[in-house]
């Protein structure tokens, strides 16, 4: 059997190879429309979120520095409002009292430099943009106030020139003068160099500099010494001046210390517990302690040779004594007065500081009477706070009792002793005298704590030599001595033995002396007394006791 043949007829295939292709046409897929809608909301969104987080952005507030004010707010985009505004200063958050004027924040009242300072302020936002970063906005700022310090603190001057202050950094405000009283002055525009004009050839200014008008600083020293090779040295406070009995005393040099005196110290006159510090290279104080200089003392300071104080009148400083009341006040307290003082507040405590505050301000009260019978010439010789003599008296009996000079001044030496004893409460047991003579009845009355002890007949001064009337302190003594003197006719005596003699008033003196008859003029000024009688008064009438002769 034949193969059988599976072959295209040649027309077919003919037809078939001539057949052009058929082309085929290239479409996306079809997408549904709310896939469009999906983006547009999204790119939407995209660009609110970003004008939101400018607005957001922009919606804060800024709290910082200011170049003169104490800090400046800076506020939000669109404006804003500052609601409230506080500060504190210090470790312990001590209130600045401060304002607003703009948007600067000023202190009230003056701080220091150089001061830790925290502001708080809050701030409203305009209600547009409130919804998205909040109705008000709490700032906080912390730093530390402006100083200014000076380049030089001694200075070398020639004659005529002036005092050239030069600082650091652009000063606003500065104080100047003695310590203590400065004078303060604003300036127009900051600056960093100030001249004074001089006053003395050296001397010691205190200077306090600040950036900025509503501080203050502490002062710092500038000393000045005059041109040339000698070592000089300025005193704070100025010789001359008067002081408290604890006033320290400065001495800056115009070379460094250990060059001008070497390891010693000047000494100091009088005789002063306390000691010298040295404050800088330049710079030694001297403290005093305990009592101090002492109330009425004259002080001085012994320089080496070589180095000259300038700067004052004298090399000498002066403390006043004590107030002539709060002598009587002490003195009444002591028991030589015939008064009592009673304070209107607390009394003055016993420590030395206390007491010589009290000698210099005396402190409120009353004086009364310890006795009753006052004689009259005793009650018209009172006047507190006056000098006068029953003060007088009354100091020299102190005086006497306590081993002092009996001149009835209270100088430095008596003012310390008047307050040793207040301090350790030492009281006269004594009692008070006061003696009237009578010129005219010839007649003595011994009053002693309110009673008449005697009254005896006396004989007083002749009309050649009367004896003076007035009121006089007894100023010696003794129980027997020498009298001596000079006759109305020229001649001179001399009577040894006498006795129970009390001086009151130059020669004159209460005394025995042995007399066929009292009751009459017939002494030399002086007050004669049988012997029986003047044994009895001289107990009576120590150093201090008024004699009062009308």
């Amino acid at each position: 059997m034949a193969p059988v043949s599976y072959l295209r007829s040649p027309a077919r295939s003919s037809r078939l190879a001539l057949r052009p292709a058929r082309r085929l046409r290239a479409t996306a897929p079809k997408r549904p429309r709310g896939r469009f809608l999906a983006a547009g909301a999204l790119a939407a969104v995209i660009l609110a979120a970003g004008a939101v987080a400018v607005i957001y952005a922009s919606s804060g507030a800024s709290l910082s520095a200011d170049d003169t004010a104490l800090a400046k707010v800076a506020l939000p985009l669109g404006g804003g409002k500052i609601v409230s505004v506080s500060a504190v200063s210090g470790p312990h958050s001590r209130p600045i009292p401060v304002q607003v004027r703009g948007d600067r924040i000023w202190p009230r009242a003056l701080i220091p430099a150089h001061e830790n300072v925290s502001i708080d302020a809050v701030v409203k936002r305009p209600g547009w943009i409130s919804w998205i970063a909040g109705s008000s906005e709490h700032l906080r700022l912390t730093l530390i106030t402006p100083s200014a310090s000076l380049r030089e603190h001694y200075l070398t001057l020639r004659a005529g020139q002036p005092i050239v202050l030069r600082f650091k950094q652009p000063i606003r405000v500065i104080s100047y003068g003695p310590p203590g009283r400065l004078v303060r002055r604003v300036l127009a525009s900051p600056r960093t160099e100030i001249r004074l004009h001089r006053i003395a050839e050296a001397g010691t200014l205190a200077v306090a500099a600040a950036p900025r008008s509503w501080e203050i600083s502490a002062p710092a020293v500038v000393s000045w010494f005059p041109a040339g090779s000698a070592a000089t040295a300025v005193a704070s406070p100025a010789p001359g001046s008067k002081i408290e009995p604890r006033t320290s005393i400065t001495l800056t040099f115009s070379r460094p210390v250990s060059s001008a005196l070497g390891s010693s110290r000047p000494p100091v006159s009088p005789a002063t517990p306390g000691s010298w510090h040295t404050v800088n290279g330049h710079t030694i104080v001297f403290q005093p302690t305990g009592y101090g200089y002492g109330l009425g003392a004259r002080v001085s300071l012994g320089l080496p040779k070589g180095v000259r104080l300038v700067g004052g009148q004298t090399g000498t400083w002066l403390v006043p004594g004590g107030s002539t009341l709060r002598l009587q006040q002490l003195l009444a307290g002591l028991g030589y007065l015939p008064l009592s003082f009673h304070y209107s507040g607390r009394s003055v405590a016993h420590t030395p500081e206390a007491q010589e505050a009290a000698a210099v301000h005396p402190p409120q009260g009353t004086f009364s009477w310890r006795y009753g019978n006052i004689p009259d010439g005793l009650k018209s010789s009172w006047s507190p706070g006056a000098a006068g003599t029953m003060t007088q008296g009354a100091l020299m009996a102190f005086q006497s009792d306590h081993g002092l000079t009996t001149d009835g001044v209270g100088g430095a030496t008596v003012w310390r002793a008047l307050i040793n004893a207040a301090v350790a409460g030492k009281h006269s047991t004594f009692g008070y005298s006061y003696v009237t003579v009578s010129t005219g009845s010839q007649s003595l009355s011994l009053w002693h704590n309110g009673h008449i002890v005697t009254s005896t007949a006396v004989n007083t001064g002749i009309s050649s030599r009367p004896t003076a009337t007035g009121t006089y302190p007894v100023y010696e003594h003794i129980a027997a001595g020498t009298m001596s003197g000079t006759n109305p006719d020229g001649s001179h005596y001399s009577d040894p033995g006498i006795k129970w003699i009390s001086y009151f008033n130059g020669g004159d003196a209460l005394h025995a002396f042995t007399r066929a008859q009292y009751g009459f003029p017939q002494s030399l000024g002086c007050v004669e007394m049988a012997e029986g009688p003047a044994g009895q008064v001289w107990p009576f009438t120590p150093i201090g006791t008024l004699v009062h002769v009308v």
